[in-house]
């Protein structure tokens, strides 16, 4: 009898919520007689916070927990048609407990999951290995949620983490093929003794009540929603060719000029490496195709760079202690209202994107603020997206829709929306709140820099230079990480 009859497999879903392309299933099915796929379910992440500004848990808004369940439904869905079955237990307090008392109590001798570069993975996972190497249970957790492992790509570069785009793509070079390799069964379960296991919660059985259609997200999650999206998408070979961004219709909703496709990435429903190479094969179909970094392939490698930059810099999440962060402006408040609400509320993109756009790190040219009005009116002149989902402004007309405030009284009552009843007033003044903040950066910035020179009007060249890569911008502990364990 050789090892691999002998041996019983544990594969852990965490991210990587898809069959396709998954190095750690494709192992494990092909080093073991018998296949447990577990995912558990996290109380830290699913349980409702009647304290949370909105409906959701401390960590996440109810449509991304909704998108999450879908995701795991369909996993299941997809495993059992291939005669196997996802595994779904409860944590009661850390995740990393159930994991080691399953290994445990089902005789597990080798253990298969994707890697993950996030610090609280990090620290969940070392749990969970130290308790299998204690065991003697083999690990094997290949890199599959990104193009590009982010520990090789540091170690190319001597040790140090690229924090530029380019110095970033003159390093990766090509991605790895996906896993080519299609297969119509699993090995079976073994004996799961006296667990109890659950079928996938609906979000009532989670304790959300009812939730309002509103707060549905028009997006279901899920592999086969993945792979149904991006071949509709892929479809239109002019239109993957000629992607450029940041051009196209920012402002559309009814249909997206974008994939749509980062809440699948995010969760790993859509494989990364499977959707830049079958870009690759549009490419290769057509005569010219636009190139990174605004092309389609370039927002995927946009994403990786985000993922290096956050696996080599510790504390990428903070001001603090961020050897990368400019101490000038705070922007961790607005981070954590993104990273709890967005469906695709992504660790590393997020806070690359408020470290971006704060010109705290990446982007200096603190003097280009976005304007609520004006870049409202450039792009969406009739303001159809804040009718669509501000009700109470649906009326307004279009020459007050981003400025309501400054409607006279009898417009507003034509409108049916009060300001100060029906719709708040500003906040604040944005015009004279946008000058307080670049003097305030200015400052800054002139007296913490050698010599005292403000960077927006110390070098034209470069200047020149940043202004065009700010156009690019994507959307949405520093010890190694080994590459893969086993």
């Amino acid at each position: 009898m050789d090892a691999a009859t002998a041996a019983t497999a544990m594969v852990w879903f965490r991210k990587g919520l898809r069959v396709h392309d998954n190095p750690a299933l494709d192992a494990a099915r092909r080093g073991a007689a018998r296949v447990y796929p577990v995912f558990v379910l996290d109380p830290r992440y699913l349980r409702p916070d009647p304290d949370a500004p909105s409906p959701g848990s401390a960590r996440a808004g109810v449509a991304r927990v909704r998108f999450l369940l879908e995701s795991l439904d369909d996993l299941d869905s997809r495993l059992r048609r291939l005669g196997s079955r996802l595994l779904l237990l409860r944590a009661r307090d850390d995740v990393s407990d159930a994991v080691c008392a399953a290994l445990k109590d089902w005789n597990i001798s080798k253990l298969y999951f994707e890697s993950d570069t996030e610090p609280y993975a990090l620290t969940r996972d070392k749990r969970v290995t130290d308790f299998a190497a204690a065991s003697g249970i083999e690990v094997f957790s290949p890199v599959s949620h990104t193009l590009f492992d982010p520990a090789e790509i540091i170690e190319k570069n001597g040790g140090r983490t690229p924090l530029t785009y380019q110095s970033f793509l003159n390093i990766a070079g090509e991605p790895p093929a996906p896993v080519a390799k299609e297969y119509s069964v699993l090995p079976p379960i073994g004996d799961t003794g006296e667990y109890e296991l659950f079928s996938v919660p609906k979000l009532e059985e989670l304790g959300y009540g009812n939730i309002s259609q509103e707060a549905v997200p028009p997006f279901r999650g899920g592999e086969t929603e993945a792979l149904k999206r991006m071949r509709e998408s892929l479809q239109d070979k002019e239109w993957v060719a000629k992607f450029e961004k940041p051009k196209g219709d920012l402002s559309a909703f009814l249909k997206p000029a974008t994939t749509v496709l980062s809440p699948y990435l995010k969760f790993g429903c859509l494989s990364s490496r499977y959707f830049y190479h079958c870009i690759q094969d549009v490419y290769r179909s057509t005569k010219m195709h636009t190139k990174p970094p605004v092309s389609l392939t370039g927002q995927l490698l946009w994403r990786d760079f985000f993922y290096t930059v956050s696996f080599g810099t510790p504390n990428f999440d903070h001001m603090k202690g961020n050897k990368i962060c400019k101490q000038f402006i705070h922007w961790e408040k607005g981070r954590d209202v993104f990273e709890r609400l967005l469906i695709d509320s992504d660790w590393a993109i997020n806070n690359g994107n408020w470290l971006w756009l704060s010109s705290s790190s990446f982007f200096y040219q603190y003097h280009r603020i976005y304007s609520p009005i004006s870049f409202g009116k450039k792009y969406d002149p009739n303001g159809d997206y804040i009718r669509h989902f501000i009700p109470a402004l649906k009326h307004m007309p279009k020459e007050y829709i981003y400025e309501p405030w400054t409607a006279p009284l009898s417009v507003q009552e034509k409108a049916s929306c009060i300001i100060g009843k029906d719709y708040p007033k500003p906040v604040v003044d944005h015009a004279a709140a946008s000058k307080e903040c670049r003097d305030r950066m200015g400052e800054a910035y002139a007296s913490n820099r050698p010599g005292g020179g403000d960077p927006v009007k110390g070098n034209k060249a470069s200047n020149s230079r940043q202004r065009k890569i700010s156009e690019y911008a994507p959307d949405s502990s520093k010890s190694k990480q080994p590459k893969k364990r086993s």
